[in-house]
This record gives structure tokens, sequence and C-alpha cells, in this order.
């Protein structure tokens, strides 16, 4: 049974604006980063947009944390929205959520939980990595000694570091991108640990399930 209390059905109805505010987030800042010689005009643009995304964030944590009736002890239990809150990098999470949130909306059944699981672990992946890209290349180019020359070589190293595999041709140098590094570190762990353990349970659940019905006496 669906719960129908206040901060619920409050969840229910921001899910798809603030997976929109993520998008536009996400392409404002890569606008910002990416765009060579643009205008100051569209440059305060991006950053209008940028900033007022985050403002709808803040505004919906503040009222999920009023509903929640759990004073200061919401920010405990809520660690992981407090992070995407004051960390940019992990804005882009709340998009993950927006094909859950439409399914519901439309009434269609969700994907099976091993499914469920390796597809939004997919896509945090692609979302992680195309932000940390963005991130540690604004603060790389033009550095002293960078090796990190251009967007493409930023993928690279983030493709590698997400993968834990850590060529070391591409590394950052400033002590901001080193920082960025360790996060990004710390999410591939994490990541490759949820769908690696999402699979080999969905294969022993397989084979079981196949031994389950294989006759007597086979």
């Amino acid at each position: 049974m669906d719960d129908d209390s206040t901060k619920a059905r409050w969840e229910r109805r921001t899910e798809v604006p603030l997976a929109v505010a993520s998008l536009l987030f996400l392409a404002s800042y890569a606008v910002r980063v990416l765009a060579d010689g643009l205008s100051e005009g569209w440059h305060d643009l991006c950053l209008t947009v940028t900033l007022a995304a985050w403002a709808l964030f803040v505004a919906d944590y503040a009222v999920r944390w009023r509903l929640s009736g759990e004073g200061p002890r919401f920010v405990r239990t809520h660690w992981l929205d407090t992070l995407v809150l004051l960390l940019p990098l992990l804005r882009p999470l709340r998009i993950v959520r927006l094909y859950e949130a439409v399914q519901r909306r439309h009434g269609r059944p969700r994907l099976a939980l091993h499914a469920r699981v390796m597809v939004y672990a997919g896509l945090a992946t692609a979302l992680l990595g195309f932000a940390g890209s963005l991130a540690v290349f604004q603060e790389e180019r033009g550095a002293p000694g960078a090796t990190m020359l251009t967007f493409g070589d930023a993928v690279w190293w983030t493709c590698a570091t997400l993968a834990t595999v850590g060529y070391g041709d591409v590394t950052p140098v400033t002590p901001m991108g080193r920082l960025i590094a360790v996060g990004i570190m710390a999410i591939g762990l994490a990541l490759l640990g949820a769908v690696t353990g999402t699979f080999a349970s969905w294969l022993l659940q397989v084979f079981s399930r196949e031994d389950d019905e294989r006759p007597p006496g086979r």
C-alpha cells in the first residue's frame, strides 16, 4: 500500500520537476565548461540556470525536512540527500529516479529488483562519469604540468578511474582535481561492487530455480 502522508505526496509530486532541474543543471554546467568563447550573456544565463536548479534542491530539502518532523535527525537519516545537496557532482543522480517516477505515473510495472539495480547503477555511472569529467577538466585545463589537455582526455581518465584500472597516462595535478579523483574512485568501487554483487545474486537465483525445476533422478 502506497504511503499517503504529506511528505510522501510531496516527494511524488516533485520527482519529475527535480529530475528536470538536474538535467538543466548538468546541461548548463556542461555549456559553461565546454563552450569556448562563450559570451558574457550566455555565461550569465548558464550560471543563473545552475543556481536556480540548486535553489530548487535547497527548497525541496527544506520542505521534506519540515514535513518529516525529525528535526536535526533528518540530516543523518537522509545523508545521501544531504550529500546531493552539498556536492554538485552528485546532483545529476536525481535523473536516475525519473524513469521509475514516469512508470509509476502511467501505472506500468517496474523492473525486477536485480534489473533495476543494474540499470540504475549503469545510469548513475554514466551520469557521474560525465559530471566528473566536466569537473576535473574545469580544474585541470591550463594548470602547469597538466596532462589533461582536452575534454576527451578527461573522459578517458574518468572511465579508467571508475573502472578502477588507473593506467596513469593521464592524471590530475591540481589539489581540487585530485580531490575529485578520490570521490570518483570511491564511487567507482561502490557502483562496481553493487553491479557485480547483484549480477552474481541473479545468477545464483537462476541456477537455483533450474535445480528446483529439474526432474528427480537426473
